[in-house]
């Protein structure tokens, strides 16, 4: 099977179910941030892999989870309106997300300060996909007609990329910046 097409080169392009829509629509968007937001996580994870402390593989164990998640929710993005979706969200995948969370943010330094993105690669990386996260979100939310738990699904995501960026600086010892004060 061939990689290139040549169906995309007038400026369409296929949803779910062979729906034609311009490469510009609000669905392409949105299932095209999510993917760029997955990218993001794969390169933050691969920055772990020459790295060594307690609980790596469970972190790239996660992420690898949440980027399946994340490729289902794009497939949803790209399922045009009225037609069925293959697989959908739960309740679950949401209340997974607010576990780690949890679990992570209760072994971080509480915030005292607003911090900067930055820290060790990986961390830095994580920090990209939340704002990449919320940007697909943004996305969602002008489609109009979204399944609620994509949207609530997304947010969440942002939020726990956020406490992840801090958590995986706080394992590697990389130093968190907070706003210069003046």
């Amino acid at each position: 099977m061939k990689i290139y097409t040549k169906s995309g080169d007038k400026g369409t392009t296929s949803l779910i179910y062979g729906v034609r829509v311009n490469k510009n629509d609000l669905r392409v968007e949105a299932y095209g941030t999510c993917d760029e937001a997955n990218s993001m996580i794969g390169l933050a994870m691969s920055r772990l892999n020459s790295e060594v402390f307690p609980g790596k593989a469970d972190i790239q164990s996660f992420f690898h989870k949440i980027q399946t998640i994340l490729f289902h929710v794009g497939a949803e993005l790209a399922t045009p309106p009225g037609k069925e979706v293959k697989w959908q969200l739960s309740g679950e995948n949401i209340e997974e997300l607010e576990n780690m969370i949890d679990k992570w943010d209760a072994e971080l330094p509480p915030l005292t300060n607003f911090i900067l993105p930055g820290g060790h690669e990986a961390g830095a990386a994580l920090h990209v996909a939340r704002t990449i996260a919320r940007r697909a979100e943004r996305s969602a939310v002008a489609i109009g007609d979204v399944n609620p738990l994509v949207l609530s699904y997304l947010n969440r995501l942002s939020d726990l990329l956020f406490v992840a960026a801090r958590y995986v600086n706080f394992k590697l010892k990389a130093q968190e910046h907070t706003l210069h004060q003046e």
